[in-house]
C-alpha cells in the first residue's frame, strides 16, 4: 500500500535507551493479559496481535532505568490503554453506540478508588478487570494526591473518548486549537506522565503540581508525544479506521494544503513543542523549586521526573519505528547507505537537530523590535451575534473617568494614563456590551475590571519590563494577590503602594463581597492567572523571544482577561447550574472558543500598535510570522481562517455539544434554559469585544500617533523629556510619510 507521504526528518534531542529487562517484561505482560482476558476468546487481540504491537518494547524504551517489577507494572498498565482503546473502537465506535459507550464507561471511575479499602464493583469485561487489578497494585507507592491527579488524567482519557466518538458521528474534522486541546486527554500522555512519576519514583510535589511550569512541561509532553503518533499513524487512522482526529488532517484540512505540506507543518509544530519543554525545564523549573523552597530530595525528584519525560519522548520515538501498528520511513538514511542489522534502526535516527528546527529556534529569538509596519490589516470578522448596548452606559463612561481619579490612575509615577487616554479607551462601552441588560451597580463593576485589567497589563511593561526588573514585577504580583482574601472579602487591606493595588482593593470586596464561597474562589483564580501572566510577558520580552503557538494562545487566554470578564457573566447564574457542568469538556471547550475569538480579534487590531510602537513580541500574527516563516498577509490569512475556525467551534459545541451534556447531567427545563442563556452571553461577549475595538481610540494609526507618549517611547520623564516624545512622535509620522 503506498504512503500517503514522507515521513519528515525529525527533532530528536535525547538518546533512546533500552531497558535490561525487557525480555523478562514480555514474558510478564502475555501472561498478565491472558489472566485479565484480553487476548483468545475477547473479540479483540489474540496473542499474535499482542506479539506484533510490543508493548513491552514501547515500555522498555520509555522507561530505560526503572526496576523490573516496576517496569513490568508500567508495562501493564500500557497493554491495558491499548486494549480498551481498541476494545471501544470494535464495541461503540464502529457502531457508533454513544449510549452504550457512556454507560461503559462511567462504571470504570468505581475500579480506581483512593483508598482502597473502599473496594470496587465485580468486573464485567478485561478492561474492568485490569483497571482494578492495577490500580491496587500501583496507588500504595504514590500518595493521595497523585492519586487524585492520575485518577482525573484516566478518566479523562476515557471519556474523551465520546468527543472522537461524537465527531465521527457528524463527520466533523477538528480545528488545530480544538484538536491539541482534546488530543491531550484523549491522546493519553497526561496519563504517561503520570506513570512517569511512579517509575522514577520522582512524584512532584503536590506544591508546584499544578504550577504553570509543570502544566507546561506536562503539556509540551503531551504535545510531543500525540503530534509524533499523528505522524506516523495517519494512514492507519485514516484509511483502515475513518478516524477524523488526527494533527494530519486536521491542518491538511485548515491550511487547504497537500498531505506533505500538513506532515511538514505538524512536525514543526511538534518540534517547537519539544523546544517549548526545555525552554520551560532550563528557565522556569529552577526559580520555581527556589521560590516554593523545595528541599534538596525534592528539588531531585523534580529533576528525575523531567529527565523521565524526556527518556518517554526518545523512547516512544523509537518505538514508532519498530511497531507493527505504524508507517515506516521509506528511505531511512541506513537504506540509502546499504546498511544492515538489528541495530540500523538507531542510524535512521539520523542526527539530534535538523537544519529546520535549529532555523525555527533562531528566528523565535531574532525579533526586530519597532518595526515599521503600517496600520492594522483588518479582516472581515465573523460575528453572528446581535450586539446590544445597556443603556445605562453614560453613567458607567462617568463612573469609569471617576474610578481613575479615585485610585490615582492619573497621578501616580510612572505616568501610564492620562484622563483624555482613558475617555478616549471607553471601557464602559465593552461592558456595556458585555452586559446589556444588568443593573448600574453591575455594569460599573464590569467597566471598573476593564479599566483595571488593562491598565495593569500597561503598566507592568512600563514599571517593570524596561528595567528588567523581573523580581519587582514577581513582589508586584504576590502583593496583589494578597489584597484578594477568600474568607472574608472586606478584610481591610494592608498600606497600599500604588494606583494598581489600590483600584483592585477598590474592586475586590465590593465583587466578591456578594459571591458564594466557590464562585468567589474561582473568581479570584481568573484574576490570578491574568495577573501572572503579565509576569509571563515581561520574561519572553526580556529575552526577545517570540512564543510558540500552542503556549501563546493558552497564555493569551489569561492575557486577555477572558476567563475574568466570562467569570463576571456566570456571577448572574452561579448557584443555578452543578460545579461539574462549569467544568465539563463541552463548556470549557465554548469557553475556550470564545475567548480565542475576542483575544484574536485584540490581536488583529493592536498589530501596528504593539510590533510597530511598543516593540511587542506577544501578537498571534507575529508568532504566525514567526512560525510559518511568512509575511503579515499571509500571516493574517491565516489568523483568519483560525478564528473563523474558533467561531465555527463555538457554533458546534452550541449546537451539537451541549444538548448531549444536558442530557448526561439529565439538567431540568431551567437549567438547559440557563446553559443557552450562557451561549447568548458568551456570544453577546465576543460582539462586544469586537464593537469596542472598532469604535475605542487605542489602535488607530491616529490614535497612537495623537499620543503624546507612544507605548514604544514611555520611558522618558521629567524635565526636557517632552522634546524626545516629540522626536519619537515625529519619526513615526515621517515613517509614516514613506
Amino acid at each position: 500500500m503506498a504512503q500517503p507521504f514522507r515521513l519528515p526528518d525529525f527533532y530528536s534531542p535525547y538518546p533512546a535507551r533500552l531497558s535490561p529487562h525487557l525480555d523478562e517484561v514480555r514474558a510478564h505482560s502475555t501472561q498478565w493479559a491472558r489472566d485479565m482476558g484480553m487476548l483468545e476468546g475477547s473479540g479483540i487481540w489474540t496473542e499474535a496481535d499482542l506479539d506484533a504491537h510490543d508493548y513491552p518494547l514501547l515500555c522498555a524504551y520509555t522507561h530505560p532505568d526503572s526496576t523490573a517489577s516496576d517496569l513490568a507494572l508500567v508495562t501493564d498498565w500500557y497493554v491495558w490503554v491499548f486494549f480498551f482503546d481498541d476494545h471501544f473502537l470494535e464495541t461503540f465506535k464502529r457502531s457508533q453506540d454513544r449510549a452504550g459507550g457512556k454507560e461503559y464507561l462511567d462504571r470504570l471511575p468505581a475500579f480506581m478508588p483512593m483508598d482502597l479499602a473502599a473496594g470496587t464493583p465485580e468486573p464485567v469485561n478485561p478492561v474492568e478487570a485490569g483497571l482494578a487489578d492495577l490500580w491496587a497494585r500501583t496507588v500504595p507507592a504514590m500518595s493521595l494526591a497523585w492519586r487524585a491527579r492520575f485518577a482525573r488524567a484516566t478518566e479523562h482519557l476515557l471519556n474523551e473518548s465520546l468527543w472522537e466518538l461524537a465527531n465521527i458521528n457528524i463527520g466533523r474534522i477538528p480545528n488545530p486549537v480544538e484538536y491539541i486541546e482534546m488530543r491531550r486527554k484523549v491522546g493519553g500522555a497526561p496519563w504517561s506522565a503520570g506513570l512517569v512519576e511512579f517509575a522514577a519514583r520522582a512524584e512532584v510535589p503536590a506544591a508546584i503540581a499544578a504550577a504553570r511550569p509543570l502544566t507546561v512541561l506536562r503539556d509540551t509532553f503531551a504535545d510531543a508525544v500525540h503530534l509524533r503518533n499523528d505522524l506516523f499513524s495517519y494512514q492507519r487512522e485514516t484509511e483502515e479506521e475513518g478516524e477524523l482526529s488526527n494533527g494530519v488532517l486536521a491542518l491538511e484540512t485548515f491550511l487547504d494544503c497537500t498531505t506533505q505540506e500538513a506532515a511538514e507543518a505538524v512536525n514543526d509544530l511538534l518540534t517547537a513543542r519539544i523546544q517549548q519543554f526545555e525552554h520551560t525545564a532550563l528557565t522556569e523549573l529552577p526559580p520555581l523549586c527556589a521560590e516554593h523552597g523545595l528541599t534538596p530530595d525534592e528539588s531531585a525528584a523534580v529533576a528525575r521526573y523531567v529527565k523521565g519525560l524526556q527518556d518517554w519522548q526518545s523512547g516512544g520515538h523509537e518505538w514508532h519505528l519498530r511497531s507493527s501498528r505504524y508507517m515506516k520511513p521509506v528511505d531511512e538514511p541506513a537504506q540509502r547507505l546499504g546498511l544492515s542489522g538489528p541495530f540500523t534502526a538507531l542510524a535512521s535516527l539520523g542526527v539530534s537537530t535538523t537544519p529546520r528546527a535549529e532555523a525555527a529556534r533562531a528566528r523565535g529569538f531574532s525579533h526586530v523590535p519597532h518595526r515599521r509596519v503600517g496600520p492594522s490589516l483588518l479582516p472581515d470578522f465573523d460575528v453572528p451575534y446581535e450586539l446590544r448596548l445597556n443603556p445605562l452606559l453614560p453613567a458607567a463612561r462617568r463612573e469609569a473617568i471617576a474610578y481613575g481619579h479615585r485610585v490615582g490612575l492619573f497621578t501616580d509615577a510612572p505616568t501610564v494614563w492620562t484622563e483624555h487616554k482613558l475617555a478616549g479607551y471607553d471601557f464602559a462601552l465593552c461592558a456595556a456590551g458585555i452586559s446589556p441588560d444588568v443593573g448600574q451597580e453591575e455594569l460599573d463593576l464590569a467597566t471598573g475590571w476593564l479599566v483595571w485589567g488593562t491598565y495593569g497589563d500597561d503598566y507592568y511593561p512600563v514599571a517593570f519590563g524596561r528595567t528588567r526588573n523581573l523580581a519587582g514585577a514577581r513582589a508586584c504580583t504576590e502583593r496583589l494577590v494578597a489584597l484578594m482574601p477568600v474568607d472574608d472579602p472586606h478584610t481591610p487591606p494592608p498600606p497600599l503602594l500604588n494606583a494598581l493595588e489600590r483600584g483592585l482593593a477598590d474592586l475586590w470586596p465590593r465583587t466578591a463581597g456578594g459571591m458564594a464561597p466557590a464562585a468567589r474562589r474561582a473568581f479570584r483564580a481568573s484574576v490570578v492567572d491574568m495577573v501572572e501572566s503579565w509576569s509571563w510577558e515581561l520574561v519572553n520580552q526580556a529575552q526577545n523571544r517570540i512564543p510558540e503557538p500552542v503556549d501563546y494562545l493558552e497564555m493569551r487566554r489569561k492575557t486577555f482577561g477572558a476567563e475574568l470578564t466570562m467569570s463576571l457573566c456566570r456571577l448572574r447564574h452561579d448557584r443555578a447550574l452543578p460545579a461539574e457542568v462549569y467544568e465539563s469538556g463541552p463548556l470549557r471547550s465554548l469557553e475556550n472558543a470564545a475567548a480565542d475569538y475576542g483575544a484574536l480579534i485584540n490581536d488583529v487590531f493592536s498589530y501596528q500598535k504593539e510590533v510597530e510602537f511598543e516593540g511587542e513580541v506577544h501578537n498571534c500574527v507575529l508568532v504566525t510570522q514567526n512560525f510559518f516563516g511568512c509575511d503579515y498577509p499571509a500571516a493574517l490569512r491565516i489568523v483568519d481562517d483560525l478564528m473563523r475556525g474558533r467561531m465555527s467551534q463555538f457554533q458546534h459545541v452550541a449546537a451539537n455539544e451541549l444538548p448531549v451534556l444536558c442530557d448526561d447531567f439529565e439538567l431540568d427545563e431551567a437549567a438547559r434554559a440557563v446553559v443557552g442563556g450562557y451561549v447568548v452571553e458568551l456570544g453577546e461577549w465576543m460582539a462586544a469585544v469586537l464593537n469596542w475595538h472598532r469604535e475605542c481610540r487605542r489602535y488607530r494609526e491616529e490614535d497612537l500617533l495623537a499620543d503624546a507618549t507612544p507605548a514604544g517611547f514611555l520611558a522618558p520623564t521629567g524635565l526636557g523629556t517632552s522634546a524626545v516624545r516629540l522626536a519619537a512622535v515625529a519619526r513615526h509620522r515621517a515613517l509614516a510619510a514613506h
